[in-house]
């Protein structure tokens, strides 16, 4: 008896050692002729059948004094299905000159439905609030959507273009277009990503902050798998916007 029980208290503490983990993952942020604009702090963890992501994000020289000191804080927090991160939770937290807005996003995969709840105040006081059902289910956020990517490719094998769905995106339907780079166009991306990244592609997405009704994403992956580079080109006329890893 005592042999078997040795073995079940093993068992559990091997499968914690396995499928618990922590990975803290931080971006550097320029902007063109600004250059550095802030940075990404990610933190993941990741058990046997949950997960938790915390994202902060800070602004820093010019851009933190055109945007007010603003930052911005994400957590997404859900189940693991098949290897991939399926998003349960979103929320976004946004604070500027005294205001905070905050997004939460609850994802119902019973009924293929999610719920959005909005609320800007100031001061404690409530200046705008309300809660809406969405036209469209996603087992994405934007959070998982970058992280989960590597595995997406790896799904999609084979596959030029593909779809995926991300909470967070509704002003396209929450429909982002995966475009995974050939072989002939791997070196142009080469020219704005760097050399010996795992795989290059580019995510077509819809943001009135770029002043365009469409921008590419290009991306590259790191050894890891996790995105070692992102970049939207000829913003505003200023230059690229780049997300580079630096840990």
């Amino acid at each position: 008896m005592s042999r078997t029980r040795n073995f079940l208290l093993l068992y559990i503490f091997l499968q914690t050692v396995l499928f618990a983990g922590v990975k803290e993952i931080d971006y550097r942020g320029t902007f063109g002729i600004f250059g550095t604009v802030g940075t990404i702090k990610n933190r993941i963890e990741r058990k046997e059948k949950s997960y938790r992501i915390e994202t902060t994000v800070t602004l820093a020289g010019m851009a933190k004094m055109l945007l007010g000191g603003q930052t911005e804080r994400y957590l997404s927090k859900g189940h693991i299905e098949n290897g991939l991160m399926v998003t349960d939770y979103y929320r976004m937290v946004s604070r500027k000159k005294g205001k905070v807005t905050t997004k939460e996003y609850i994802i119902d995969h019973r009924s293929h439905s999610v719920v959005k709840r909005y609320k800007r105040e100031k001061g404690g006081k409530v200046l705008k609030s309300y809660t809406k059902k969405l036209d469209f289910y996603a087992k994405d956020d934007l959070l998982t959507l970058y992280f989960n990517m590597d595995r997406h490719i790896r799904d999609h094998q084979g596959q030029h273009r593909f779809r995926l769905k991300a909470v967070g995106l509704e002003k396209q339907k929450g429909i982002v277009q995966i475009t995974v780079a050939t072989s002939k166009e791997v070196p142009a991306y080469k020219e704005d990503l760097g050399k010996s990244a795992s795989w290059y592609a580019k995510a077509l997405i819809v943001q009135k902050n770029f002043r365009k009704k469409k921008g590419d994403i290009l991306l590259s992956a790191d050894t890891d798998g996790y995105i070692r580079k992102a970049v939207i080109k000829d913003i505003l006329l200023y230059g690229d916007a780049q997300l580079e890893r630096v840990k």
